[in-house]
Parts: C-alpha cells; sequence; structure tokens
C-alpha cells in the first residue's frame, strides 16, 4: 500500500491511517485492548530498565534526518528517543491501543521532524528501500516462526542498501546448561502471559541473527543487557549490502 492518507496532525506527531486511531483496522481485533496499557509496567516489573534499555540500544546509529521505522512498538518510547535525535520517525501498529499509549508518551515534545502514526499492518506497508534503519523491538517474538521469517523478509525490503535492520529481543539462550534453561525459563514466563491474554504464538526463543543472515545481511553490532547476572535481552543490528555488493 501507499502509506493511509492524513487523517489527523498534531505539534508532536502526524497522525495516519484510515480509519482513524480511535477503532480497530476492519476485520482485524486489537488483540492489545486490555494487557497493552499495563505493557510499560509489565516491562519495567519484568526487566527494571533492561528492555527499555534494549530498545534504545541501536538508536545511536541515527543521524539527524535520517528515516527510520519501529515496527510494533508498543508504547513507542524507543520511536520518541529517536525522534529526540532528529530522526525522521515513521512508527507502524496494527494495535489502536498501543498507538494511543505511544500518543501519551509523545505529548507536548516538540520535534523537528513529527513522528508518523500508521495504524496498518506492517506486511501492508510498501516502501522498498525508503528506510536508513527499520526496528522490531520486542514484536517479532509475537508470531510462529512462519510468520516471523516473513515478516523479517518484508521489513528488510523497506531497508535502503547500507541500511540497519534491528531487533531487539529476549536473548538466545547462551553459555552453561544452566544458565540457557534460566534464560529459557525467563522467557516462557514472559511468553506464556501474552500467549494467554494477546493471543502471541507460543514458541522457543528465535536465532535473529541467524534469520538476518539468511536473507543476505550481515551483523554488524551485538549488545547484551544482563539481569541476575545472565544476558537475558540483546539489541542486533544487521546491515543491508550497498547495491552491487555481495
Amino acid at each position: 500500500m501507499a502509506i493511509a492518507p492524513l487523517v489527523e496532525k498534531k505539534s508532536g506527531s502526524v497522525i495516519f491511517g484510515d480509519p482513524a486511531i480511535s477503532g480497530s483496522t476492519p476485520g482485524r481485533k486489537d488483540r492489545y485492548k486490555f494487557i497493552g496499557p499495563a505493557y510499560d509496567f509489565l516491562s519495567t516489573l519484568y526487566s527494571g530498565r533492561q528492555i527499555h534499555n534494549t530498545k534504545i540500544a541501536m538508536n545511536s546509529h541515527l543521524r539527524p534526518g535520517q528515516r527510520v521505522l519501529f515496527a510494533g512498538a508498543g508504547h513507542g518510547r524507543d520511536a520518541v528517543d529517536a525522534a529526540m535525535r532528529g530522526a525522521k520517525v515513521t512508527v507502524v501498529d496494527l494495535s489502536a491501543t498501543m498507538l494511543r499509549h505511544l500518543e501519551k508518551n509523545i505529548g507536548n515534545r516538540e520535534f523537528d521532524h513529527p513522528i508518523r502514526l500508521v495504524h496498518s499492518n506492517i506486511l501492508d506497508v510498501s516502501e522498498p528501500g525508503k528506510y536508513d534503519q527499520v526496528v522490531a523491538n520486542f514484536f517479532l517474538n509475537v508470531f510462529s516462526e512462519t510468520a516471523m521469517q516473513e515478516v523479517v523478509t518484508h521489513m528488510a525490503e523497506l531497508v535502503k542498501p547500507g541500511g540497519g535492520f534491528v531487533v531487539g529481543d529476549f536473548c538466545y539462550p547462551c553459555g552453561s546448561p544452566f544458565t540457557r534453561s534460566l534464560q529459557n525459563l525467563y522467557w516462557y514466563l514472559a511468553v506464556l502471559l501474552f500467549t494467554v491474554f494477546a493471543k502471541n504464538a507460543f514458541h522457543s526463543i528465535y536465532n535473529y541473527p541467524s534469520h538476518l543472515e539468511k536473507i543476505g545481511l550481515s551483523i554488524d553490532r551485538t549488545r547484551y543487557f544482563n539481569m541476575f547476572g545472565l544476558p537475558l535481552f540483546w539489541s542486533v543490528r544487521a546491515v543491508k549490502p550497498e547495491q552491487g555488493g555481495a
């Protein structure tokens, strides 16, 4: 699709979509209607500040005026952080509940470039090669593995040659068998909650670097975030080859 027509304009944000954010996309139930309002509270309760730190870890790569897309950004504090750095931010989310809370987090802030909010399925966004960076923070884990691979492939098409693809999420188990068992336990407690209340897919932790490399991207940087002395979260930045490159 071309991005939907302008519906409403505010000082800190531009809201796109048809229908307006006050309702769900036709035929789509807002699965975060009930658990969505507590999303930031739950992430802080479960991780301290580490989920937030994971989400903003690769914003340091952004430069003023660069275009960045956040898919399924939740309450969007990472998107707000990017806008405060002068980036041209687009947020795509299928949940009207999440978009409303993102608006609250924008508040009366003024940015060099208003944040662009799109109420849509990320797979319906057709802007190939437009973005310097696309971001999937704690978003890909809502899908089954097959659906996740489809979303990753589609999002990679939105990245400019030489641009970045960032994934922040639960860290793929590593280390000793005991460490891996604790990492898995920490993940399964979280995924169970969102499977029950948001109907997300129930699955093991995905190895995102492996999936990104399979579609021709190269891993540029990985940052780990610990709790209880364990690497429980990671932010992975992959780079799309320049045109004519391997």
